[in-house]
């Protein structure tokens, strides 16, 4: 019996059968064998009734922007497959962000800090060799998901929107003036029931069906693999790990940690980045992994813990993101969008981040009834501050066979780090909650490259010309949208007095000037 069967068994629920039914998942993608879905479908003829303004598909965080939209008045569908609950482990945030939920008025006060199970400070980022860096206020909010979405679901249903439960997408009917979304009903699976909307939000995540046929089966360009789990009999540890690692690369490919206090424990994640190459190792060799370095990392012996839950999962990246659809009245909204970055794992944290602009753009969208394709694309806008981390993650991993020192991942990002740390928390926070600012990065460049010449030049030919080139034009183009940015502000008072078509494309070319340049921090 392997480490991983023996710890999984004891672990409520069929952890070990969890674990191996994701893999198989992995196991797909690598092979790339699962034919692209059908699930889009056109229809010439118009629909005579349209019995809601949005649907959406996908309740876990689709409830955010459902919630948000249903408070503005319009009429809303929310379809969830199974029951719309949070899972048990905690969301992690800073306090800050939490803000988007006041603004938007879809909590008060009083419920955020009851939503908030844990919360520490500071937090460490670890390499070997070189002094540990800590900080304070980074993803240090612990967010219980279950009382926020039970809370968020009566505000929606409260505001009139209309919630079913155990109702699967099935497929989208798109026609000249609304979307017929076909769902079928777990409890009598024979049963199709039919929404009509004019609008159909896909917030079902990374594998929505929808997705999957806009991309046509591409392979993605890279994956973050996680595993992890939480436990109790750690030693007694109030601070928390964003980034550290401790080894040197193993299975082509580096290893990265983090670790959080937990309402029940400690969480702890064992996460890399690699490519979707059909020899790459299985999450449950890698979960095989985690529990034999796990002692190492804490600083415990696995005889002492007592393991809670088992997390595991997969997470694909497209160079093409956010994703332009190519239908009309369809948007992927959180990871159904792809507008995470490639170092992160989005979910709850790029939902929240994008709330207030999305909520916005699509009632804007609605009002002025810009539906069509080319006006829903300007609410996925380009970013460069986010295409720029391309580069990052490609130097945070290794192709298949490509043959790099063991330690250099290492020295890089302890170089890079210990330069931030150096220049300041304007430079470092920010990098560390996805954010990449134009001044910041220019200014880490320029010291990494004068104080560490021999490591940025060994690391080119790691990530390639073409990939260093590709990524100047985002550097470039970062540059050009922090200075639109201000370009942005000073024209926006005069948009007022304009069209609400007019007011809509304006208003999404701000918006896209001022997150491409990372000016919602």
């Amino acid at each position: 019996m392997s480490l991983t069967e023996q710890i999984l068994s004891q672990v409520p629920g069929d952890a070990l059968g969890g674990l191996r039914k994701v893999d198989r998942l992995w196991q797909n993608l690598k092979q790339n064998t699962a034919p692209a879905p059908e699930a889009v479908k056109h229809s010439q003829h118009p629909l005579e009734t349209l019995d809601f303004d949005i649907v959406i598909s996908g309740g876990t965080l689709g409830i955010l922007i459902g919630t948000t939209l249903a408070l503005r008045g319009w009429r809303i569908a929310l379809i969830e497959r199974g029951i719309l609950r949070g899972r048990d482990q905690e969301w992690n945030i800073s306090r800050k962000e939490l803000d988007a939920f006041l603004e938007l008025n879809l909590l008060s006060v009083a419920e955020i800090e009851k939503a908030i199970a844990t919360e520490y400070n500071p937090a460490r980022i670890s390499f070997p060799d070189t002094p540990d860096i800590w900080v304070r206020d980074v993803l240090n909010v612990g967010v219980d998901p279950v009382y926020l979405l039970e809370t968020l679901k009566q505000r929606f249903l409260e505001a009139g929107g209309k919630l079913f439960e155990n109702a699967p997408f099935q497929t989208a009917t798109i026609h000249p003036n609304g979307v017929a979304v076909a769902v079928t009903n777990t409890d009598s699976p024979a049963a199709t029931t039919l929404f009509t909307t004019r609008l159909l939000l896909d917030a079902m995540g990374h594998f929505s069906p929808i997705v999957r046929q806009a991309r046509q089966g591409k392979k993605p360009d890279a994956v973050c693999l996680v595993v992890g789990s939480c436990a109790t009999g750690f030693p007694q540890n109030e601070t928390g790990d964003l980034f550290a690692s401790f080894t040197p690369m193993q299975n082509q490919c580096q290893y990265f940690w983090e670790a959080f206090p937990a309402r029940d424990g400690r969480t702890t994640y064992l996460f890399t980045y690699i490519d979707a190459d059909s020899e790459r190792f299985s999450l449950e060799t890698f979960f095989e992994d985690y529990l034999r370095l796990l002692p190492q990392y804490q600083n415990v012996e696995l005889e002492q813990l007592k393991f809670q839950r088992a997390l595991y999962g997969f997470f694909p990246c497209y160079r093409q993101s956010p994703l332009k659809t190519p239908w009309n009245r369809i948007l992927p909204v959180g990871d159904s969008s792809g507008s995470q970055s490639p170092l992160s794992f989005g979910g709850f944290g790029a939902m929240v981040r994008h709330l207030k602009r999305l909520s916005l753009g699509i009632h804007e969208a609605l009002t002025s009834d810009c539906l069509d394709k080319n006006s829903l694309a300007l609410l996925q806008p380009y970013q460069p501050n986010l295409s720029v981390t391309w580069l990052f993650q490609r130097s945070m991993s290794a192709k298949i066979n490509q043959k790099v020192d063991p330690d250099r991942i290492n020295q890089l990002l302890a170089s890079v780090f210990q330069v931030m740390e150096d220049l300041g928390e304007p430079v470092l926070k920010p990098f560390l909650q996805d954010i990449v600012l134009f001044p910041a990065l220019s200014k880490t460049l320029f010291k990494t490259a004068i104080s560490h010449p021999g490591i940025v030049f060994k690391i080119i030919p790691q990530v390639g010309v073409g990939n260093l080139l590709d990524w100047m034009v985002h550097y470039v183009n970062l540059g050009i949208y922090s200075g639109l940015q201000s370009l942005g502000k000073a024209i926006e008072p005069q948009v007022k007095n304009l069209s609400p078509q007019q007011q809509y494309y304006f208003h999404r070319l701000i918006e896209a000037w001022e997150y491409g340049a990372g000016g919602d921090y």
